[in-house]
């Protein structure tokens, strides 16, 4: 069993809260821009200190005119933007507690949580978001929509009720509101079974905003910025969210994705947070788009060179001759790469699923370091991060000050310290199953080096258990194979069966390249999964993938199929983790196919 802890360097007050870091900057900082929001022309305005302090505490005035009390769950329902992050400290300001939602919700989800919450009250993005509150809960009233199909909107309609409620019984709100009180619930999205609840206390998030901005300095400080497009009703998201304002990072919004190049062109972020899928298909599009024009060669001696550089940084240094080519590859490709996010970004940081080590190696080779974290909505976000001044490609970096991180015989890994959740929302039986003797047990497996950095090897419940009795990691195998250009998704395959499959999807924004400069007309994945020239290259992935594991764990069957995994099928959480039973679920007959008259073995 190893364990490694590190210290923590600040001690949280009874009444510190995660508000302070607006009302601090609005008193000593008022000038400061804490946030950049488009207007109706898609112009970047500034929003100082005093502009989101003072709106903070008039859309507050409003919940309280409207009957919010302290300590009432109020939901929140909308995409990534700028009045996502103003409606959620104004619940806080109203020392009420946040319940986000994820726009991208059913009713059937939406039901769920609003009647388990018990929230009073909910703001949503629009319209239709609205008829899926009513859909499910026709008697919930105190529903305000920011993008209404017509009157004001949430923040205006808030700002008007509020009206007459003076600024002392909100700041009275905000000073009874002691650490340990609930900030926000939660509800894990998760890859199966039902959302649970998580309680996070003020204590829990502020803990992790002080911890996460000591380890990332670089990036979380005054002179930085941030586009934020992930969703905010994510803990990834929020934690960023709060240690910005706290840092007085300036922040952007990015509602919708397909904006997404445009936004950092104009915006110019120093800080990027993303989850692995936009890495990789950063990378993907950028050696799709210099094979189709005929540079491939330049493109893949250039991705030699970073990745050979980057792990040359761990080893004392590249040579002469590497320093050379890089040099010489950063005026040709990697100048373009660092452009497209914008030119300024001095470090991203991912989470939510492993980014793959040769993928960290080039994005770092090409001087775009992108920093592997982990944590779950329990532990507050990150519990563990890389920091641009140590960074060990592969790993998930070493644990947040005031946490530990502990290998239990079995593999799993336990976690404990003040980001460590005490319970879910009114369910006992899964508290205790989670927290034993003071540790949450987190369900991953993992192994600690002597310095303390995490490396993740698998999910405890995802572990695939062959008829052979062989366990086999599926993430290793799923990692190799995403990392290839033509392949957006896949899933690994074989629990009590003879030998590992996958399934594998197609990327349908790199399909359309492969076709032409394969010669052949404009298709669909669906079209083209028996193409005897496309299952060779999958082929060909499955063999890299291969090369990572026992003969005993390779991946002998594959299918592609018509379709990708996608939220609106279900087969994906919001943050793109696999649901794999759903998966199975859907694809059963495929599953089924694959093992059809194999033999076990005796």
């Amino acid at each position: 069993m190893r364990e490694y802890s590190v210290p923590t360097t600040i001690e949280i007050g009874p009444r510190e809260s995660l508000l302070d870091p607006v009302l601090t900057a609005e008193r000593e900082h008022p000038a400061a821009v804490l946030i950049r929001r488009t207007d109706a022309a898609g112009i970047w305005r500034d929003v100082t200190a005093a502009d989101f302090g003072a709106q903070v505490r008039a859309v507050a005035r409003g919940l309280v005119a409207a009957g919010v009390g302290a300590g009432d769950r109020v939901a929140l329902l909308s995409r990534t933007r700028y009045e996502w992050t103003l409606l959620d400290y104004a619940i806080l300001s109203a020392g009420a507690v946040t319940v986000p939602i994820y726009e991208t919700s059913s009713a059937e989800q939406i039901a769920w949580i609003l009647s388990d919450s018990g929230a009073v009250a909910a703001v949503v993005e629009t319209d239709r978001h609205a008829g899926l509150v009513a859909e499910a809960d026709p008697g919930f009233e105190k529903v305000w929509t920011i993008e209404p199909g017509s009157g004001d909107g949430a923040v205006d309609t808030l700002t008007a009720l509020g009206t007459d409620v003076p600024d002392d019984d909100v700041r009275a709100r905000h000073d009874a509101v002691g650490a340990d009180d609930l900030a926000t619930l939660i509800y894990t999205s998760g890859t199966t079974g039902r959302p649970k609840g998580v309680e996070l206390t003020h204590r829990n998030l502020v803990s992790e905003v002080h911890g996460t901005r000591q380890v990332l300095t670089e990036l979380l400080n005054a002179d930085g910025s941030v586009l934020l497009f992930l969703p905010l009703a994510h803990i990834f998201g929020k934690v960023i969210q709060c240690g910005a304002i706290a840092s007085r990072t300036t922040i952007g919004h990015t509602p919708d994705v397909k904006d997404l190049l445009a936004d950092l062109a104009s915006f110019r972020p120093t800080f990027l947070l993303a989850v692995p899928r936009v890495f990789e298909k950063v990378y993907n599009g950028a050696r799709q788009k210099a094979h189709s024009e005929g540079k491939g060669a330049i493109f893949d001696a250039a991705d030699a060179t970073a990745v050979a550089y980057s792990r040359a940084l761990d080893t004392g240094g590249p040579g002469l001759v590497l320093r050379l080519k890089h040099a010489l590859f950063d005026r040709l490709v990697y100048g373009k790469l660092r452009a497209a996010v914008g030119g300024r970004v001095v470090g991203a940081v991912s989470g939510s699923a492993p980014l793959g080590e040769r993928l960290g190696h080039f994005f770092r080779g090409i001087g775009l370091p992108v920093l592997e974290g982990y944590g779950l909505t329990e532990t507050s976000a990150g519990i563990t991060v890389n920091a641009l001044s140590a960074q060990r490609v592969g790993t998930v970096g070493r644990p947040v000050p005031g946490q530990t991180v502990k290998i239990a015989d079995d593999g799993e890994i336990l976690l404990k310290g003040s980001i460590v959740f005490e319970r879910y929302w009114k369910n006992p039986t899964a508290t205790a199953e989670a927290i034993e003797d003071g540790w949450f047990h987190s369900g991953d497996i993992g192994e600690l080096d002597d310095q303390g950095f995490l490396r993740i090897t698998g999910r405890k419940k995802e572990i695939i258990v062959t008829a052979g009795g062989k366990n086999v990691a599926p993430a290793v195998l799923e990692d190799r194979l995403r990392a290839h250009p033509l392949i957006s998704q896949c899933m690994v395959v074989g629990d009590a069966q003879p030998f590992i499959a996958a399934l594998v999807t197609i990327d349908p924004e790199a399909l359309p390249g492969w076709l032409e400069r394969n010669g052949k007309p404009a298709a669909t994945a669906a079209d083209v999964v028996d193409d005897p020239d496309l299952r060779t290259e999958i082929e060909a992935a499955v063999a890299d993938a291969n090369k990572a594991v026992s003969r005993a764990e390779q991946i002998r069957e594959f299918r592609i199929l018509p379709g990708d995994f996608t939220e609106a099928t279900g087969e994906l959480t919001p943050t793109m983790k696999v649901k794999r039973a759903v998966v199975a679920s859907n694809h059963a007959d495929v599953i089924a196919g694959i093992y059809r008259g194999t033999r076990q073995p005796a």
